[in-house]
């Protein structure tokens, strides 16, 4: 991981000395452990500020098409995977932008190490495999395997799609017999427990729309929630308007969501949120064949006709 951040710092240096982008959009090392945050910095001398670890879950695809003049990303799979969508969507130039790809090998689930303490957490380093935690009061050797992200230990496509320069090695993609074990759970639940499994998944949203803000496919001008004429949702509290949210949300990322986890990463609740789109990321593989951010040069299924479409949905 070292020398990942010693190419990433060493890259972003010499595109901003030769004046080739105007700022690298990346990561800094939070205030806590555990913590990093997006940064874009604009000098050679902040490139040290510069980090890639496995608690850089948050999508940067989220920032670029939101910058002026040419810019860098540091950019993982799904990272890369959103890019793409974002240049199909011509919500950025191809030429706006320099991908700086890095293969990975998952990021870590902090809610699920953060429950092995009961004091606060004061130091986390990994090194390859191993994670090495520690509170005031003890310290764990974890294995990062054992404790990725739900999202990650489904990925099969932990390389980036799109990348101008890497920062270090491809990584061996996974190949997966059941690559949604999770909805298969989901649809053999009967129509009762179905209803009642989503139900208790939003039993507890407060709708501050985290997932909303920090998911890379919601760029819309005005979201449907916040629309007053005419008025699609409440502004309050009730079940309906609630569910009504979550539910509209997942439709309008269908076919276009790459499963980066960012929703879930956000959300102060800790809720699952991708339990809302993974069923229609495999409807779009089963009936269209596709996966989001793979192609800069096809749009998704909801995006485009043809007449070989499925429609045996048609009564």
């Amino acid at each position: 991981m070292d020398t990942c951040i010693k190419k990433i710092r060493e890259l972003s240096a010499e595109l901003l000395e030769k004046g080739e982008v105007q700022k690298v959009i990346g990561f800094a090392q939070g205030t806590i452990p555990m913590a990093t945050s997006p940064i874009a910095i604009e000098s050679k001398q902040d490139t040290e500020k510069l980090v890639f670890n496995s608690t850089c879950g948050l999508n940067l695809a989220n920032y670029a098409s939101k910058q002026k003049g040419k810019v860098a990303i540091i950019a993982k799979g799904c990272d890369s995977r959103n890019i793409v969508t974002h240049i199909v969507e011509n919500q950025i130039q191809r030429d706006q932008i320099y991908i700086i790809g890095v293969p990975c090998t998952g990021m870590v689930d902090k809610s699920k190490i953060a429950t092995l303490f009961e004091d606060e957490i004061t130091g986390f380093t990994e090194d390859g495999n191993t994670l090495r935690v520690t509170s005031s009061s003890r310290e764990e050797i974890l294995k990062k395997q054992d404790y990725l992200r739900e999202n990650c230990l489904y990925c099969t496509h932990k390389n980036p799609i799109l990348y101008d320069v890497l920062a270090t090695e491809l990584v061996e993609e996974q190949m997966l017999e059941k690559p949604f074990p999770d909805v298969d759970r989901i649809e053999a639940l009967d129509t009762d427990a179905k209803w009642q499994h989503f139900e208790n998944l939003t039993k507890n949203c407060i709708r501050c729309y985290a997932c909303r803000n920090a998911c890379p496919l919601c760029y819309c001008p005005t979201c449907f929630v916040d629309e007053a004429g005419p008025q699609w949702v409440g502004k309050g509290q009730n079940k309906t308007d609630v569910n009504t949210f979550h539910y509209l949300r997942a439709f309008h990322c269908a076919g276009r969501c790459t499963d980066c986890g960012a929703c879930v990463e956000a959300c102060p609740m800790g809720i699952n949120v991708r339990d809302f789109t993974r069923k229609l990321n495999k409807d779009a593989l089963e009936l269209f064949g596709w996966e989001a951010g793979l192609d800069i040069t096809k749009r998704p299924p909801l995006d485009a006709y043809s007449p070989e479409d499925p429609d045996d949905f048609i009564k």
